[in-house]
């Protein structure tokens, strides 16, 4: 092919300079262009001096010689896009089977040095399984291996050398060169998941005595890094199995020595957490009574591992106490009352009710006041559509109004929110429809009823509250007493029975109020009305019944006895003798005559 050039460079079609190139672009088969990408090079035609190219998005496009020479790159059959092009398949099995030797190929693609969002734009069509879990796997690996240099950060470059370096070597100088304490925890950190793997105890020894040294000079100006150090450093020495004294500073004197807790905490990373927490509890006497001085003022998760802790070691009862006196109180934090509401553990059953809800509201509105910014107990609270109802399923109905009352006028909802919330109350308690809606006009609710039903309503209410709902909480204490609530059954159906006896107290309570009671003395007679006995005649067969026209809680269809607010008793109320009424009932209607009307006279 050089011939064939040499030819055109004397016919002064192309130029001697491009004679190199574009042997290198034949030799390779594959190019590069800034613009159109990686493309396969299908043929070099030297009669029309053309040269005929596969792009990803531009195929079968064709290209002057000279202008290939100048703007193309080859690319050798071992690249990893010229791989992709050739054996996409095989390289998806050896990306299977042999990470680094796939990571070392991306790598190539850079120039030996990329960062891990760019070999993953390499790599997103050859890895086909979890992304995230092949590259654990990868790091991993590179890690261990002396040729890449793998920065802790991930916007920093991985980086490839042919000289391979012993990875205790590179771990110590990568230590080394870190500056500043919070740097060398985060390498020591690394150093840890390596520590099986570096065969000298010597370089672990001077880590730990370099990490003390800084843990030292930081331990009373920032006493929540030096807690970092020490942690990290005392896992050295415990993976290394290091035969060395104590560092002149423990967690135990870090600890004893912090009298703002709240402040120290929020300089600690949250997966240090649990472990400073249990280091509290090893190290401080009064570590209990110190947890529920700050649980109030941390962040949920937080919160949620102080509490974590108190249960495992018995301070249950100091925690109830205390998350009963700040719901009571309205004192509790947003973020306490998030993780209460996340939480609903069992261990706090008897103080999740009505007043929780009450306490969340009370919190939103004191941070809007406070300009706090956070909306996570309110977007919880919309989100968890169990929560409301599981909060107000055993209260009073006058509670639940009170509750009504106050999310109305809560600034924490718009409108749209809060008729979502009140959807969930009226769910569970029917009779606030009335509240929310605001048709509870008294005329409208009152009606008529005898003595006698009146009392037995009456009676029946009185052994709900005295006798059912007593023994039902009693049931429940007991259920729960059983233990694993999630699988017990006896609790199940306990508060499944102390739902429906809470439903019937709340309809007793609404009817009660509404209820008038009367003897039927000096009723009309003029036309047909509650307290009033009718003759009626069918007209189309002529049968004639007597019907007594009671209140609403009397009737007896067997013994012809009809509460006035029924359909059939309506169509005769308000009409005279002679009337002729129609009532249509199962698809027929039938017409009746009213031949009298009389008052009815209660037996004696």
């Amino acid at each position: 092919m050089r011939d064939e050039l040499e030819k055109l460079v004397a016919a002064g079609k192309i130029q001697k300079s491009h004679i190199a190139p574009l042997l290198s672009l034949k030799e390779a088969g594959f190019c590069h262009h800034k613009s159109w990408g990686f493309g396969r090079i299908v043929s070099v035609d030297l009669a029309l001096g053309r040269m005929n190219i596969d792009f990803t998005n531009k195929a079968g496009h064709s290209m002057d010689l000279a202008f290939s020479a100048e703007s193309l790159k080859p690319i050798a059959k071992d690249h990893i896009l010229a791989r992709k092009a050739l054996d996409l398949d095989g390289l998806k099995r050896e990306a299977a089977l042999h990470h680094l030797s796939v990571v070392k190929l991306a790598l190539s693609n850079f120039g030996g040095s990329a960062t891990a969002d760019q070999i993953q734009a390499v790599l997103k069509d050859i890895i086909s399984s979890d992304w995230k879990k092949w590259w654990e796997v990868a790091r991993s690996e590179m890690k261990k291996d002396g040729h890449f240099t793998v920065p802790l950060k991930k916007t920093e470059p991985i980086l490839y050398q042919d000289s391979e370096v012993n990875i205790g070597v590179r771990l110590a100088t990568d230590f080394k060169s870190a500056k500043g304490l919070k740097a060398r925890v985060a390498v020591a950190s690394e150093i840890l998941k390596s520590v099986a793997d570096i065969n000298d105890k010597a370089v672990i020894t001077e880590i730990v005595a370099m990490l003390n040294a800084d843990i030292t000079n930081h331990a009373v100006t920032m006493p929540a890094l030096a807690l970092e150090g020490v942690f990290v450093r005392d896992d050295l020495k415990k993976l290394a199995a290091l035969d060395i004294p104590e560092g002149p500073i423990t967690a135990r004197e870090i600890l004893n020595g912090q009298s703002k807790l709240v402040e120290f905490f929020a300089e600690l990373p949250a997966a240090k957490h649990r472990r400073t927490l249990e280091a509290l509890r090893d190290s401080v006497p009064d570590w209990g009574s110190k947890l529920i001085f700050i649980i109030n003022n941390v962040s949920a998760k937080l919160a949620g591992e102080c509490a974590r802790i108190l249960l495992i070691e018995n301070r249950g009862p100091l925690l109830k106490q205390e998350l009963i006196r700040l719901v009571s109180q309205h004192g509790a934090s947003s973020e306490l009352l998030l993780w209460l509401g996340k939480e609903r553990d069992d261990h706090f059953a008897d103080i999740l009710g009505p007043e929780v809800f009450r306490a969340m509201l009370t919190a939103m509105e004191r941070d809007a006041f406070n300009e706090k910014r956070s909306n996570r107990l309110r977007d919880f609270i919309l989100d968890d559509i169990k929560l409301l109802p599981e909060l107000i399923e055993s209260a009073d109905v006058d509670v639940i109004r009170d509750l009504t009352r106050s999310l109305q006028l809560s600034p924490s909802f718009d409108d749209m929110d809060k008729r979502s919330l009140f959807a969930r109350i009226v769910k569970a308690y029917p009779a606030i429809q009335e509240m929310i809606t605001g048709d509870n006009k008294k005329e409208d609710h009152i009606f008529l009823v005898s003595w006698p039903s009146l009392q037995r309503r009456q009676e029946e209410y009185q052994d709900l509250v005295t006798k059912r709902v007593p023994a039902n909480v009693k049931d429940i204490a007991l259920a729960r007493s059983y233990g694993d609530l999630r699988e017990n059954h006896e609790y199940k159906s306990a508060k499944e029975m102390q739902r429906v006896l809470q439903r019937r107290k709340a309809e007793l309570e609404r009817d009660l109020g509404r209820a008038r009671g009367t003897d039927w003395a000096n009723v009309r007679t003029d036309v047909v009305g509650p307290g009033t006995v009718i003759h009626v005649t069918e007209v189309q067969s002529g049968v004639q019944e007597r019907l007594e026209i009671l209140g609403a809680w009397d009737g007896d269809p067997d013994k012809n006895i009809l509460s006035y607010l029924t359909p059939f008793a309506k169509v005769f109320v308000g009409q005279p003798v002679g009337a002729e009424v129609a009532f249509r009932s199962e698809g027929q209607s039938k017409k009746y005559h009213i031949d009298g009307i009389a008052a009815y006279v209660p037996a004696a």
